[in-house]
């Protein structure tokens, strides 16, 4: 039997983030999501959301999730399929952006359909298992006291690796972060630091070579994140691995970096590599360049893209939309566990819902 997309929902949401979200680019205190709810015409329903920092956009990806929705109603409803026409409707636009994040989050919703189709976890449907996935503690807060608090609720969870954010102020401050962190977590934990591509090349240079006596696991983003000349010319003259890849619009623009040599770690967004769909097909080319990948957000589908990724690395755990979701991520030991059931872990709380609707 031929199954066809029948409608597509979406719905608007400022979700809590407590403690808020900071950078060194200005602070999230909500988390703006769009929920995405695809049923086919078999009566399955999937489920995925999108999250875009900020409400000035929330309304207009919602539309975009809506608009490009109601123009595959009535056809297949294969995620490929679907990824394909879009991005051929979208074609003399080149569909970057909040595009790609509206087709991103319809193929994951299409991609959970599947997987609830077939009565299988979408890690099983993808041909993996739901065994743990190893992750690290992503901090919200950025002032030494605040990541001296937040680093030791995580380390409950038993992580074995931690990121922070810095670039806020200079070098000093950056090392007071660092040392406020690893005061939490203990001499052991692996540390990792996220610039949110705040510092010229020069000084990226120079602030990664001071910081080199700290062991980072990575520096993240440390330059705008489009610039890939600028990224290979910092790793090309400092020892700590460079992470990019949280900004890289589909597996394209992943190419070019990877052809540039201008990181040393993948870092894959689902949202905006290009849903399920578009992290299947980057996956075995970050694998053939020798990159580890590791996630940004969204930890629940995530999970099971990682356990199927053949580079796998860490997983960040840092879940914005856990104030809507029936069951969040759940850390045990450091990792993240899947639940064995059908489709992608993504299920409403739709009391919460309601409340938060935007």
């Amino acid at each position: 039997m031929t199954t066809t997309v029948r409608s597509v929902h979406a719905r608007p949401v400022l979700a809590p983030l407590d403690p808020p979200l900071q950078t060194a680019s200005g602070e999230v205190p909500t988390a703006p999501l769009v929920l995405i709810d695809v049923e086919t015409s078999d009566g399955v329903v999937g489920h995925a959301y999108l999250f875009c920092y900020t409400p000035m956009v929330l309304p207009a990806l919602t539309s975009l999730v809506t608009e490009l929705g109601a123009a595959v109603v009535g056809t297949s409803d294969a995620p490929r399929a679907v990824e394909a026409d879009l991005r051929a409707r979208l074609r003399l636009l080149r569909p970057q952006g909040l595009a790609t994040m509206a087709i991103s989050g319809i193929d994951m919703a299409l991609w959970d359909v599947l997987a609830r189709r077939a009565g299988l976890p979408l890690v099983r449907l993808l041909g993996g298992s739901p065994e743990p996935v190893r992750a690290y503690g992503s901090l919200r807060r950025m002032a030494p006291d605040d990541v001296r608090v937040e680093a030791r609720e995580l380390a409950r969870l038993g992580f074995g690796a931690y990121k922070v954010k810095v670039g806020s102020a200079g070098l000093a401050r950056d090392r007071e972060v660092i040392a406020a962190l690893r005061e939490a977590v203990g001499p052991d934990a692996e540390l990792a630091v996220d610039f949110n591509q705040t510092l010229p090349v020069p000084e990226a240079i120079r602030r990664i070579h001071a910081l080199a006596d700290e062991d980072l696991l990575w520096v993240e983003e440390p330059t705008r994140a489009d610039d890939a000349a600028g990224h290979a010319r910092i790793r090309a003259a400092v020892s700590t691995p460079i992470q990019l890849g949280e900004s890289w619009w589909g597996e394209d623009e992943m190419t070019a970096s990877l052809r540039a040599d201008a990181g040393d770690h993948a870092m894959f967004d689902v949202a905006r590599i290009g849903g399920v769909t578009g992290w299947l097909r980057a996956a075995p080319v970050a694998h053939a360049c020798g990159r580890p990948v590791s996630s940004h957000f969204w930890p629940e589908i995530s999970a099971a893209l990682l356990a199927v990724t053949p580079s796998a690395f860490l997983l960040e755990y840092l879940d914005v939309a856990a104030g809507v979701l029936r069951s969040p991520a759940r850390v045990v030991d450091g990792s993240v566990v899947l639940a064995d059931e059908p489709g992608s872990g993504v299920e409403w709380d739709e009391d919460a819902v309601d409340r938060y609707r935007a």
